[in-house]
């Protein structure tokens, strides 16, 4: 199983030691320094335009999820799941195999204790806790963005719990839950910086991870520079060293970037996105039982106040209050926005 070695808290001084000390590889010509040596950047950065990067991810179109994932009945008590469901199988194991994130604040990082904390892994916890009895069930494997399909899809992880919007293009590989949270896109420059919309970039780069329908969306915009990288805080290395102009992806990562550097800021400005967020499961027939069963467990967080109390503990203080998303069940994608666009 895969581990990330850096924790989001010491992530951004971690690699600004590693990018002096190894000069970390990059894509294309980073801008010089003073006295004319370039600027090492993170490694895996690529800028520019890929052919396959516009449109890759359409953030909408005419398809369906799944169509018999909505809950029929009330949830099978912890520790007795169905026998040959797919819970049974992993209830047999004895945890549940979650993908994460450590480098988003708030939503998936870690703690001063190096624990694994956030309004995503409590949620994922909640699925263990229906599964077991114990929200402590869970074997975490952190994650890429552009990792999270690939280990669905090659049964690496049972579930992925990672700011992670429900697309068309992303149900022909993978199943979802229901909306279980909804963000938008948006920029977050320097503190210093006159940019209050990205319309204003014009000619300069903005950063997003790879992998993600942020970097797709900037990809659309002709004028842009796109950079892509392998997690958010390179995006925030870089631009706290002036080689991107801007971040920008969805509100609930940017606030954990800001959080780590006050020096930066979120014009206060609508999300120019809708993002509606799913916890993504294998798309396997004979694991639609699993969906079913993750969505009973979202609808049990809606009624019994668990979904709100957990918002407010991580996210609300940091992005104000939001209405529970309601399930949409064989229904065509829908994207709405707390926020007018």
């Amino acid at each position: 199983m895969r581990r990330r070695a850096v924790a989001v808290i010491t992530g951004i001084a971690s690699c600004a030691l590693l990018l002096l000390l190894a000069a970390c590889g990059t894509a294309a010509p980073p801008p010089p320094a003073a006295g004319g040596v370039p600027e090492p950047m993170p490694a895996g950065v690529e800028i520019g335009r890929p052919a396959a990067l516009v449109g890759s991810t359409p953030l909408g179109g005419d398809c369906k999820a799944l169509p018999d994932v909505a809950p029929t009945g009330p949830l099978p008590a912890p520790g007795h799941m169905p026998a040959g469901s797919t819970m049974a199988a992993i209830q047999q194991r004895g945890y549940l195999r979650v993908g994460v994130d450590q480098t988003t604040l708030f939503f998936g990082s870690r703690d001063s204790s190096g624990n694994l904390v956030g309004f995503d892994d409590a949620v994922a916890q909640q699925v263990a806790k229906a599964i077991f009895g114990d929200p402590s069930k869970i074997r975490y494997t952190v994650i890429t963005s552009a990792e999270r399909i690939p280990d669905v899809q090659h049964g690496l992880v049972d579930l992925v719990a990672d700011n992670m919007t429900i697309t068309c293009a992303r149900l022909q590989l993978v199943a979802f839950s229901s909306d279980y949270y909804n963000a938008g896109m948006t920029i977050l420059v320097s503190a210093n910086s006159h940019v209050t919309s990205i319309n204003q970039l014009g000619g300069q780069r903005v950063c997003a991870a790879a992998g993600t329908t942020s970097i797709n969306k900037v990809g659309t915009f002709p004028q842009l520079i796109p950079v892509s990288v392998q997690n958010w805080t390179d995006c925030l290395v870089m631009l706290q060293k002036g080689q991107v102009a801007a971040i920008s992806t969805d509100n609930s990562v940017l606030i954990g970037l800001h959080q780590q550097d006050p020096d930066t800021t979120m014009p206060k400005t609508a999300p120019f996105t809708c993002e509606p967020h799913g916890l993504a499961m294998s798309n396997a027939p004979q694991a639609r039982d699993f969906v079913r069963f993750v969505n009973g467990v979202l609808e049990q967080m809606r009624t019994d106040g668990e979904w709100q109390r957990l918002y407010d503990y991580w996210v609300a203080p940091h992005l104000g209050p939001q209405k529970q998303p309601q399930p949409q069940y064989n229904k065509a994608v829908e994207q709405t926005c707390p926020w007018p666009r």
